[in-house]
């Protein structure tokens, strides 16, 4: 499928546009290794808009994981300023940074994250248990979220219970159920047999067609052939930024 190379703009940003949900201006990461300093971030400048498919790819020791774990609200940058949905998320402190990715964020782990002695129901319930929402509303929009990625029948089986692929939508039921503005997963598809994997692939283009916006961290080219931009990371910063061309 052909390609084209987007614009990486190096201007500064004064404010997000209001189309772009992910917007980082110089963003820098360096940390202190006794008297010597990384830097696993290097300036990256990167605006993703709302509705966008985007794969971010990257070697190990790219400063792929690094820029994961500041779009998820993980960590905080040394340098430089991050928006996420018109917030301006590098200047928060840990509690309000919480608050933010509870709120605007789905995450999916390429090791689930479940809890083991719960419920399918009661693990996607979580992110409402930390938010606060009352008891009914919370069961109703949990067996919502199972049902739209067809796991009604199995919401009261425990992980153990339940298939690699299974335990991964109950994940992504967990990431949908805040009806977060962007829903992240890293290396979703890692644990699972290849045909598993595709399955759960569609399910994110299934997904994204009804409008969620997706970033998908990966170090698989057929798993981020599946994303509608590729975002190569190498030595910390944007090595090249394509779009399919359809």
């Amino acid at each position: 499928m052909a390609t084209q190379v987007a614009e990486i703009s190096d201007s500064v940003v004064k404010a997000p546009p209001p189309d772009c949900i992910i917007c980082t201006e110089e963003l820098w990461k360096t940390y202190e290794m006794g008297s010597e300093q990384v830097h696993a971030l290097r300036g990256v400048n990167l605006k993703i808009n709302r509705g966008e498919y985007v794969a971010i790819m990257g070697p190990s020791g790219s400063g792929k994981s690094t820029l994961m774990n500041l779009i998820g609200c993980l960590d905080t940058p040394s340098q430089g300023r991050y928006w996420l949905n018109g917030n301006l998320v590098s200047e928060l402190d840990d509690d309000e940074l919480a608050r933010i990715r509870n709120k605007e964020i789905g995450f999916v782990f390429q090791t689930f994250n479940l809890l083991a002695r719960a419920t399918a129901l009661h693990n996607v319930e979580l992110p409402l248990i930390y938010s606060g929402t009352p008891a009914d509303e919370r069961i109703a929009r949990a067996k919502g979220a199972l049902e739209s990625v067809d796991l009604g029948p199995r919401m009261n089986h425990k992980p153990n219970e339940l298939s690699g692929g299974q335990r991964q939508r109950v994940a992504i039921a967990r990431a949908l159920v805040n009806n977060p503005s962007i829903i992240l997963a890293d290396e979703p598809t890692g644990n699972l047999d290849s045909q598993t994997g595709q399955e759960i692939m569609a399910l994110f283009a299934d997904l994204h067609r009804k409008g969620h916006t997706i970033v998908l961290v990966t170090h698989e080219l057929d798993i981020a052939e599946h994303a509608h931009r590729v975002v190569h990371i190498r030595d910390g910063g944007v090595a090249s930024d394509e779009r399919k061309v359809k």
